[in-house]
């Protein structure tokens, strides 16, 4: 696949806190794999290396607001995401309280996602983009590939995939621009996930390979 800032964007999944950060709700267990893929580091060339071509940079947010307390059931890690209170916001009509909140971005890519250019699209509420507006802010910029980068790579950096691939976009995933949870019972996401990278998605590349694409 070739890569062109008239049809390519960079699309960032759940730059936050709660994930990235060492103070993150699911450091414990993230952090592992952020750290061994060096997860914010190649999120941060990516977007330098976006931004300086001019490719269009999107965030794929996710935000639960007080209302969504009220979900009367949920899966395993959604269920989960709810009792350790992640990605909370006050309110959503209302900022109060995010600054440097779990679902704040992460310090370190705040400049990129903040710099009047970047598109963030409405927070997905699950894993996938189903519940918010990417593929529409896609489509109505022409763009048809997608290289995908953030968190977490077996759940929302999947769902993601799966769902753009479905909406027939060109899908490039950055392997070690992700990571996911290593749990003693559920198991190793970051290798699930790249068995399944490996099967549906147009190309699976390392942050290197990608940032050499785009330039």
């Amino acid at each position: 696949m070739s890569f062109s800032s008239s049809d390519t964007a960079l699309v960032v999944i759940d730059p936050q806190n709660d994930f990235l950060s060492p103070d993150g709700v699911t450091w414990g267990l993230v952090g592992d794999s952020v750290t061994e893929n060096q997860t914010v580091e190649h999120i941060e060339q990516l977007f330098q290396a976006a931004k300086a071509e001019k490719y269009q940079t999107y965030v794929s947010p996710h935000y639960y607001f007080p209302t969504d307390k009220t979900w009367q059931f949920g899966g395993t890690i959604e269920t989960l995401m709810h009792e350790i209170n992640m990605f909370d916001r006050t309110g959503q009509l209302t900022t109060d309280g995010f600054a440097g909140s779990g679902a704040d971005w992460l310090d370190r890519l705040e400049k990129y996602i903040e710099d009047g250019e970047t598109i963030v699209t409405s927070p997905h509420k699950v894993m996938g983009p189903e519940s918010n507006d990417l593929s529409l802010q896609l489509r109505k910029r022409g763009i048809d590939k997608v290289v995908l980068a953030g968190m977490s790579a077996n759940l929302c950096v999947e769902a993601h995939m799966r769902e753009l691939v479905e909406n027939g976009f060109d899908v490039t995933v950055v392997k070690d621009a992700t990571a996911a949870a290593n749990h003693p019972d559920l198991g190793d996401g970051y290798a699930a996930a790249l068995v399944n990278f490996a099967f549906i998605a147009s190309q699976v590349l390392t942050t290197d390979e990608a940032v050499s694409a785009l330039t």
